[in-house]
């Protein structure tokens, strides 16, 4: 009975596949199309209420207050009474609340530090300075001085000084200064000029060099001065310095390597300079550097930290006298997403995590706590949704929001202590929204390129979309390694995707293989392959979609994105034309040797190789076919807007027709107003092939 139902399933799949014709509007249709999707711009912003809880608490932390906005801009406060589980209405704004933090502080993570080069001793008793590139110290009370160095100067001074907790030591640095090289852009249309305004600021890219630091210590007793035996720092800054919990004789550094391939943490004997690996982590691809957690325990001699070693970032305890891994705290084929904080004296750690929970989308993240030994991990919010949550200042309670998508927001006040709910103090309301006739996005997963791994993505539809016709498909990418991007709490304003669907369109958004917070695997795909952008498993998964959803055209496929997504769209037209149709790229990095070193280096790797120049849009651009219009901001600070102009001159030389807006002024932007509405009326114009509305004659 089974395999029949499945087969009429199939069949009807197919028959609506066969009478599904391409959605092919008139002019009349699509102007009609262009008001209809002002108005629903107008009330999607303001017809979904309740969907977050900002709370105000009170001075003893049992109560606190909130506000609604609700329909025509009505305002309700309520007070929720955390003690007996109550919410009531009140008639106004309550007396003032505390909004300072008590209990354990968010942790931060610094791995290089602001030090001083004038600095009093711990004891007091003497000053560490700098003066004319050389390190003096002097008596606190008398003020007399002697010099550490004689050979600095102000071209490479020492400095980055650190006293030891005992003050019998100071650690410096001889510096050598790398001066960053400008990159310039000018500012065509400044008031009150005639000229364009020539601007420049320093801006590192990959391959450029670092200031490096030379470790060195300075013995109060005998007044040495100690070259550490350790290679010069030529990778980010003078490292934040750890000193063993019971003798200031010894402390610890971080060091990454240029490359993003090795970590350590280095111990340092500060009587002799020498030094020793406490930890060393290799790996061939990458270390996720802005992603490495560790924290320090002097009381224990213990250090948590992060590590992708086994496949997937978890929690490990480590013994800083030996090195040796104490314990894995978590383990299993998910991932740590962040540290929320660390009790010391229960020895727990609290944090959230995505992807434990085998059937829901494995990107929903889930607060967690659980002891440095590995037992006892509390899950704070099972409920199978995506969760946000905010504890009492106390941390006595917690505010739990959880949602979809397309499952509006629920927000409940627990009990921290053993999670127990106490009262649902708030459910977001949707009603006007589905009323005016708006669709919610539509979740949908699909499988990669190895045909194992699940692809998660969104769907938005038109608001009145007709099943028995054939809609363009335009996909919003982006597909930076940093993260993933695909949505995940209900919110109700989507924006550019719901807008751009209103004119006739289904819009996508996909995390493809190569983005972040899936396993190490998941993530190594990006690893010097920047071009890839998750491409074959974006593709599968629009080609999956066609086939549960007849009304999905995969002959008609654009895509936009900004910044690396505006190289992932130029990428889609020079590398996968066969299946992309239509770009519009915005303020891309189209040639990772120009953008910025910090990210391209993180995963196109050091030192700067022909991978590079392989992948570079400015390079293939010879390939292009399709639909394509570039926008660059001409004063672009995050990527340099030469990355553009060198896409369009190397387009001009192949002989390539594409559209080309320069935005005078602009900073890095997806195009502002203006750029969004050129962004709709291209898609209009080579997807539908429509001529939308001639905005200088008032047709809208």
């Amino acid at each position: 009975m089974r395999k029949l139902l499945l087969l009429q399933a199939a069949l009807f799949g197919c028959l609506l596949f066969a009478q599904a014709q391409p959605y092919q509007p008139t002019r009349g249709e699509i102007l009609e199309r262009y008001h209809k999707a002002r108005f629903l711009d107008s009330i999607a912003t303001r017809s979904i209420f309740k969907t977050s809880v900002k709370p105000h608490w009170a001075a003893d932390y049992n109560s606190f207050w909130y506000r609604n906005i609700l329909k025509d801009s009505v305002k309700e406060y309520i007070l929720v009474d955390a003690v007996h589980g109550t919410r009531q209405r009140l008639a106004g704004i309550p007396a003032d609340t505390v909004t300072r933090r008590t209990g354990f502080d968010r942790l931060g993570d610094r791995r290089w530090a602001n030090f001083s080069n004038d600095s009093l001793s711990p004891d007091k008793q003497w000053v560490a300075y700098v003066r004319n590139g050389n390190v003096y110290v002097r008596a606190a009370g008398d003020g007399s001085a002697f010099a550490f160095t004689t050979d600095g100067d102000t071209a490479k001074p020492y400095g980055h000084l650190a006293w030891s907790p005992d003050s019998k030591y100071i650690v410096g640095y001889h510096i050598n200064p790398i001066k960053d090289s400008a990159v310039y852009y000018v500012l065509s249309s400044v008031a009150g000029t005639t000229r364009g305004q020539l601007r420049q600021r320093p801006y590192k890219q990959p391959g450029d060099p670092f200031t490096t630091f030379e470790m060195f210590v300075f013995r109060l007793d005998g007044r040495q001065k100690l070259a550490v035996s350790t290679p010069v720092v030529d990778f980010f800054g003078a490292p934040e310095l750890h000193w063993r919990w019971h003798d200031s004789r010894y402390f610890t550094f971080e060091r990454v390597e240029r490359g993003h391939q090795r970590f350590r943490v280095i111990e340092v004997d500060a009587q002799t300079g020498q030094t020793r690996n406490i930890l060393d982590e290799t790996t061939n691809t990458f270390i996720y550097e802005q992603r490495l957690f560790t924290h320090y325990l002097p009381e224990t001699g213990e250090m948590l930290m992060t590590s992708e070693k086994d496949g997937w970032r978890h929690l490990y305890l480590v013994d800083l006298a030996t090195g040796h891994q104490k314990n894995e705290i978590t383990k299993g084929n998910w991932i740590v997403r962040d540290i929320d904080s660390v009790d010391a004296k229960k020895r727990e750690i609290w944090f959230t995590a995505s992807g434990m929970n085998a059937s829901e989308d494995p990107y929903y993240i889930h607060y967690y706590h659980i002891g440095f030994d590995g037992q006892h991990l509390v899950d704070l919010t099972p409920v199978r949704a995506n969760h946000i949550v905010t504890f009492s200042p106390d941390r006595r309670y917690y505010l739990d929001a959880y949602s979809e998508i397309n499952v509006p927001t629920v927000t409940e006040l627990h009990r921290t202590s053993d999670g127990k709910k106490i009262v649902e103090v708030e459910r977001a309301d949707d009603s006007l929204y589905l009323a005016a006739g708006l669709r919610l996005p539509e979740p949908f997963h699909a499988k990669g390129r190895d045909g194992v791994t699940d692809i998660w993505g969104v769907i938005v539809r038109p608001a009145d979309f007709d099943p028995n016709k054939k809609y363009p498909v335009i996909e919003n990418i982006y597909a930076g390694p940093q993260d993933a991007f695909v949505p995940k709490d209900f919110t109700g304003r989507y924006g550019e995707m719901q807008s751009i669907a209103q004119l006739g369109f289904i819009v996508v958004q996909i995390d493809g293989m190569g983005t972040a917070n899936r396993s190490k695997a998941f993530h190594d795909v990006c690893w010097k392959n920047l071009a890839d952008a998750g491409f074959p498993d974006r593709i599968l998964w629009i080609k999956a979609l066609a086939v549960k959803y007849p009304y999905v055209d995969t002959t008609r496929v654009g895509l936009y994105g900004t910044s690396a997504g505006g190289q992932n769209s130029l990428g889609g037209l020079l590398f996968h034309s066969d299946f992309y149709k239509a770009a519009v790229s915005s303020c891309g990095c189209h040639d990772n040797r120009i953008d910025k070193q910090w990210w391209n280096e993180q995963w196109m790797g050091y030192p700067v190789g022909k991978h590079y120049d392989e992948q570079s849009n400015v390079t293939n651009a010879w390939k292009l076919r399709g639909d394509l219009l570039l926008m660059v901001g001409e004063a672009d600070n995050n990527v340099p807007p030469e990355s553009t102009y060198r896409v369009a001159d190397a387009l001009i030389k192949a002989g390539k027709t594409f559209e080309f807006l320069p935005l005078p002024g602009f900073d890095h932007t997806d195009g502002g107003p203006y750029g969004r509405i050129e962004r709709r009326d291209f898609f209009v114009r080579h997807l539908l092939g429509v001529e939308p509305p001639h905005r200088n004659t008032n047709e809208l």
